[in-house]
């Protein structure tokens, strides 16, 4: 029953997408890495939603409010924030300069050099950090909902290679290289719109089988007596998980929501190629704006299925001694039907296949435009750059199935997924905030504040003593990375007053859509942000 529903769903949603997308073109740089310019709303809020909701979300997030309750639920609602600025003030910047990546937008503000160095930081984070963690979440949330132990029969220590293979070692590793193998076949199907339909596809089941998980999980705690006493016995019983005001004993003490974790959600929603390559496919600005507000509308619901499930399985397993990553996977074994199992599976699968593929994608974007026909083939042709750009994704992903079980072990992947991004995200985001709202800053001054930021932060994480002096006076790591954020605009408004730019950047408008912004933008972003502060005020203890 659970493989019968697991193959029906994963087989239907990749015929249909086939079927949809059979007359798109695929052979060029837009058809290939922005669908043609032709995503339409619903298509880039389901493409969004799912890229961001793949397993370091659903297993991830699941395990820190398993750990620290309710308050986790700021990466997903400060995230509506996020991307009404998106909406607003981001979208109609990069859209209007027609650009494919954003190191583009930075070699056209600043210089080449500036743009060679982001585009070198997007390609080794996206290698071995974010799809390494995406396979390898993704393998431990599979693990655990489909208990292969069970399934495969590897339940014993075994011999390979003259070495001793723990079961739970030897499922890891060929979980991650299955979903690889998968997710690297999905990505030769298709450009940008195929891997957007399909993430559209999945996303419908992804919210079907994420409140399904929570129903049955409430009817759960009721002993079947049905979700509003299972929501009542919650309460009453773990009151003190549904808080919405983090603590000082928790991941997201209440303060780090105006510093570090505002600029963490800020970074992800408006600059991350992985993000908002989907947004720059629109097929005008209008419709790009509803898609982006569109999926701010969605993320409001995201704390009923990526934070309310951690804490039930907290109510219901915290006896047990599991880990908090195993948390979300054994309560999906533990509380839906064998006939939805295998669907839900399938769904997830779509989840992690989705963020794989929107990374991948990514990456040959960045490769082909950044380093291929600039550096590597400055006169290829369309199709010898796309092709140039699948055989480097699939490399990149073979890298990725041999580090991605070198993960294991770490309290939370969630959190350390939290700490990696932030190496990175801090710099770009401040150089291109600079870019945008200071026409006199120069490229060398980009250059060095990206360098120093990179610098600043890894020395905080890697070195212990300084790790211990900084967090001494700063208390938590999110307010530290506000003030290398404050840091590095200071270092740059500092340089421009004494070494300016010659002449004011403005941007050129090369855009081939309709910039003709949505009329309703301003009102539904005005309704989001009051959404999210009643949510907020409805839990706050």
């Amino acid at each position: 029953m659970i493989l019968t529903s697991f193959l029906g769903f994963t087989i239907f949603a990749a015929l249909l997408t086939i079927y949809l997308t059979r007359k798109d073109d695929k052979s060029s740089s837009d058809g290939f890495f922005l669908g043609g310019r032709t995503l339409t709303y619903p298509v880039i809020a389901g493409s969004l939603l799912l890229t961001n909701l793949s397993t370091e979300q659903m297993v991830g997030l699941n395990g820190a409010a398993f750990k620290d309750g309710l308050c986790v639920m700021a990466w997903e609602v400060v995230a509506v924030v996020a991307l009404v600025l998106m909406a607003l003030f981001f979208l109609p910047r990069f859209l209007r300069a027609g650009i494919t990546t954003v190191p583009q937008l930075l070699e056209e503000r600043f210089d080449k050099k500036t743009q060679s160095l982001a585009n070198m930081i997007f390609l080794l984070a996206y290698a071995f950090l974010l799809i390494p963690i995406i396979l390898y979440s993704g393998a431990v949330g599979l693990s655990q909902m489909l208990d292969l132990k069970t399934l495969t029969g590897i339940t014993e220590p075994f011999q390979f290679l003259g070495s001793q293979v723990q079961p739970d070692t030897a499922i890891l590793w060929g979980t991650v290289f299955l979903i690889g193998i998968m997710g690297s076949f999905y990505s030769r199907l298709g450009g940008m719109k195929t891997l957007a339909v399909l993430d559209t596809i999945n996303g419908v089941g992804l919210l079907i089988g994420g409140f399904m998980i929570v129903y049955f999980a409430l009817n759960r705690v009721s002993d079947g007596h049905g979700i509003a006493e299972g929501w009542a016995t919650l309460k009453q019983a773990s009151g003190a998980k549904l808080n919405s005001l983090g603590d000082s004993n928790t991941s997201v003490p209440f303060s780090t929501l105006f510093t570090g974790v505002a600029l963490l959600n800020l970074f992800y929603w408006c600059t991350n190629q992985q993000i908002i390559q989907r947004t720059f496919g629109a097929s005008s600005l209008a419709e790009g704006q509803k898609g982006v507000l569109l999926t701010g509308l969605l993320k409001l619901l995201g704390p009923i299925y990526l934070v309310i499930p951690g804490v039930i399985a907290w109510h219901l397993f915290a006896k047990d001694g599991i880990s908090n990553d195993m948390a979300y996977g054994t309560l999906v074994r533990e509380v839906l039907p064998p006939q939805f199992v295998g669907f839900f599976a399938a769904v997830m699968i779509g989840a992690i296949l989705s963020s794989f593929n929107a990374a991948l994608n990514s990456t040959s974007a960045l490769f082909s435009i950044g380093l291929y026909s600039n550096v590597i083939n400055p006169k290829g042709t369309e199709s010898q750059t796309v092709r140039a750009a699948k055989i480097f994704v699939i490399s990149i992903a073979i890298a990725a199935m041999f580090v991605a079980p070198l993960l294991a072990g770490q309290q939370s992947i969630f959190a350390y997924l939290q700490d990696m991004n932030a190496i990175y995200f801090i710099p770009i985001f401040a150089v291109v905030v600079m870019g945008f709202l200071h026409p006199r800053v120069p490229g060398s001054a980009a250059f060095w504040a990206m360098i120093l930021g990179l610098v600043i932060i890894s020395v905080k994480y890697f070195v212990p003593s300084v790790k211990k002096a900084v967090d001494s006076v700063l208390l938590y790591n999110f307010h530290f990375l506000g003030v290398v954020f404050a840091f590095l605009i200071l270092f740059m408004f500092v340089w421009a007053s004494i070494s300016p730019r010659p002449t004011a950047w403005s941007l050129k408008t090369s855009s081939p859509i309709d910039m003709t912004p949505w009329g309703g933008a301003k009102i539904a972003s005005a309704i989001l942000i009051v959404v999210v502060l009643a949510i907020y005020m409805s839990f706050a203890a």
